[in-house]
C-alpha cells in the first residue's frame, strides 16, 4: 500500500477543513487517510490537546476508535464466522446465549431476536444504558444486558444499540470458543498487517495516544490510552461495541480488504451481503453492522455513492467505503477533549468528506 506523493497533493482543501476545525476547537487534532485506485494518501493536523507544547498528531498516531470497533472487529468477526459456517444470520440469539431469554415466557419477543437483528440494530433492544453505574465487572454487566427488556418489538424500528452489540460480541466469542480480542488479533489484524490495531494498549503506550476526555463524572481523571466508553471499561476494555485502538494506515488496510484490492480475507459476496442496506424495518439506513449514506444529513457528505458503507465512533472517528468508486476515507480525531459536550464534528465530517470526494473528481 505505497503512498503516492502527487496523489496526496489533491487533498489540500480537505486538510484546510480540518485545520479550520482545529482553530474552531472542534477537536485538538486529527489524522486522515484516503484510498483510491490503489493509491493512498495520509495526513494529520493539530496536537493531542490544545496547548502549544502538546504532542503533534501524526498520520500513524493511535486513536481510540470507539464504535468503529463495531465494524472493524465485531462485524468483521461475524463475517468470517459466517463464511466458515459457524454463524447463521437467522439463528436466535437465545440459542447462543441462553441467558438472554432464560427468565422469559415461551411467547416472549426476546426469543425472536436473531443475529441479523443485532447486526442491523433492529432487535428492539434499547440504544444505551449507564450500566457502568451499577455493574462492577464484565460478568455483572453482561447479566444486566441479558436481563434488559426490549424497548419495542423486534423489527418494529431500527434503533442503534450498544446493548445489542455487547450481546453480539459475547455471542461471537462463544461460537468461536475464544474472546473477541484474541480472535480478531489472530484472524484479522495479524493477517492484514494491522500492527497497531488492538484492544487494551499497553500502559507504556498511553502517552503516545491522544486523550479522549477529562472525565469529571466517573473515573475523575484524564482518560488516555484506555477506552473512553464507560460500559466497555467496566467490561475490562474488550466488548463488541467499543474498545479498539487503531491508526489511519491500519484502517486503510482493512478498507483494502473490504474492497478486495489487496489481501482479502473475505469473499466479495460476503462483503456485499453485509454492506447492503436492509429492506426492513422501513426507512432504516442500516446494513449488517455497517451504516449506509442517508439521503439527507449523512456524515459521509453528499458525494459518496448509494453503494457505500461506513461507521462512526463517538470519540470523533469514522470509516467510510464507497464500493462503486472504490474509495475509502478514514478520519480519526479526539473531538471529546476536554469535554464530550462539543459536537462541532457533526458539521466537520460531511464538509471533510465532500472536500475529499471533490478532489478525487478533479
Amino acid at each position: 500500500m505505497p503512498p503516492v506523493d502527487h496523489f496526496a497533493d489533491h487533498f489540500a482543501a480537505a486538510e484546510r477543513v480540518l485545520n479550520e476545525a482545529v482553530a474552531d476547537r472542534a477537536f485538538p487534532g486529527a489524522a486522515y487517510g484516503v484510498l483510491a485506485d490503489g493509491a493512498t494518501a495520509t495526513g494529520a493536523v493539530g496536537r493531542f490537546i490544545y496547548e502549544d507544547e502538546s504532542r503533534i498528531v501524526l498520520p500513524h498516531t493511535v486513536f481510540d476508535v470507539a464504535s468503529v470497533t463495531k465494524v472493524v472487529a465485531t462485524t468483521a468477526m461475524a463475517m468470517l464466522l459466517f463464511e466458515r459456517k459457524l454463524l447463521s444470520l437467522d439463528e436466535r440469539i437465545s440459542n447462543i446465549l441462553p441467558e438472554f431469554a432464560a427468565a422469559e415466557p415461551p411467547d416472549s419477543p426476546k426469543r425472536d431476536v436473531t443475529v441479523r437483528m443485532l447486526l442491523a440494530h433492529s432487535s428492539g433492544l434499547p440504544g444505551w444504558a449507564p450500566l457502568y453505574q451499577t455493574c462492577e465487572d464484565r460478568e455483572s454487566l453482561l447479566r444486566a444486558c441479558y436481563a434488559m427488556p426490549l424497548a419495542h418489538r423486534p423489527m418494529a424500528a431500527a434503533e442503534y444499540s450498544d446493548i445489542g452489540f455487547i450481546l453480539l460480541g459475547e455471542a461471537l466469542a462463544r461460537l468461536a470458543g475464544e474472546p473477541l480480542n484474541a480472535f480478531c488479533a489472530r484472524e484479522l489484524f495479524s493477517r492484514l498487517n494491522m500492527a497497531q490495531t488492538q484492544f487494551l494498549p499497553a500502559r507504556e503506550m498511553r502517552d503516545e495516544i491522544p486523550p479522549t476526555e477529562l472525565d469529571l463524572a466517573f473515573r475523575r481523571r484524564v482518560v488516555q490510552g484506555e477506552v473512553q466508553d464507560e460500559n466497555c471499561w467496566v467490561m475490562g476494555g474488550v466488548a463488541g461495541h467499543a474498545g479498539l485502538f487503531s491508526t489511519v494506515p491500519d484502517l486503510l488496510r482493512f478498507a483494502q480488504c473490504m474492497l478486495g484490492t489487496a489481501q482479502s480475507l473475505l469473499l466479495p459476496t460476503t462483503v456485499e451481503l453485509f454492506t447492503m442496506r436492509e429492506a426492513n424495518p422501513p426507512q432504516t439506513s442500516r446494513a449488517l453492522g455497517w451504516d449506509t449514506p442517508s439521503p439527507e444529513g449523512s456524515s459521509s457528505g453528499r458525494l459518496f455513492s448509494p453503494h457505500s458503507a461506513g461507521h462512526l465512533g463517538y470519540a470523533g472517528t469514522s470509516l467510510w467505503i464507497d464500493f462503486e468508486r472504490r474509495v475509502a476515507v478514514v478520519l480519526l480525531t479526539n473531538r471529546c477533549w476536554p469535554s464530550r459536550e462539543n459536537n462541532a464534528i457533526r458539521t466537520v465530517r460531511p464538509q471533510f468528506h465532500d472536500a475529499v470526494m471533490s478532489a478525487l473528481r478533479s
